[in-house]
């Protein structure tokens, strides 16, 4: 794979779909003046991609935004329909997602690689990569290894690079229930703590017996964070409160 830092990327136009319209999109109008972090990707809708190069990169993009990044950008050779319902269906409304739907920016980046063993066609070697205004500052290049190595190219990798002491946002999930004030009372918590989080919805995300096999507990709301269990809407008032004093 060829390593493309200090040079220009590649002058193409990208064939984009805005509410049912086909709009050009140049380079320059990506580029120019911005500074941009672009990841890409082998295909739509495929398994590391939608499970974690996407949802990492979307859940960092605020913090990449402090940190002076303009735009984080998703490219894969497919076409501008499936790019747009991929959006959606990974509600990544923090990236824009880009359609290099005949490679050529990919060739012209010297990523586009043949997957026909696996009915794939041509399509990008996964990288990412920081652009400023329109010139490539660093980029991270997956190995040339048999099948889809994902080493290098993930969101943590690039945010240590341009901001290595910058604070990660927490992992945060919470069990709830509809009609539960004590779970209003721990969302409104969260929402002024600035934490994001995911929110289980009871007999639509998970039964009771979910809730009593992770917490030990069948009441709501139950919170976690980072990987530990923090409790109820108490002992999220109280961790935050711990949190702030320290």
């Amino acid at each position: 794979m060829e390593n493309h830092q200090g040079q220009n990327v590649p002058q193409v136009t990208f064939r984009t779909r805005d509410n049912h319209e086909w709009v050009d999109v140049s380079t320059d109008a990506i580029f120019k003046d911005k500074t941009v972090i672009v990841f890409s990707l082998p295909g739509a809708f495929t398994p590391t991609c939608s499970s974690t190069h996407v949802p990492r990169y979307n859940q960092l993009a605020p913090t990449f935004k402090q940190h002076g990044v303009d735009d984080v950008i998703c490219m894969a050779v497919n076409d501008a329909f499936v790019m747009n319902e991929w959006k959606k269906e990974q509600h990544a409304d923090n990236v824009t997602f880009i359609p290099d739907g005949n490679g050529d920016f990919s060739e012209g980046m010297g990523m586009l690689v043949d997957k026909e063993e696996l009915g794939f066609g041509k399509r990008s070697w996964r990288y990412s990569m920081l652009v400023k205004n329109g010139v490539i500052e660093k980029m991270f290049i997956e190995p040339n290894k048999p099948d889809d190595p994902f080493e290098v190219s993930d969101a943590d990798t690039m945010l240590d690079y341009i901001a290595p002491t910058a604070e990660k946002p927490k992992d945060v999930t919470i069990f709830t229930r509809e009609g539960c004030e004590y779970c209003v009372r721990a969302k409104g918590m969260l929402n002024d703590a600035g934490l994001q989080y995911e929110e289980l919805v009871l007999n639509r995300d998970y039964t009771e017996a979910t809730i009593r096999a992770v917490s030990g507990m069948s009441t709501v709301p139950q919170i976690f964070i980072n990987g530990d269990y923090i409790g109820g809407s108490e002992d999220l008032e109280h961790y935050l409160s711990q949190s702030k004093a320290a």
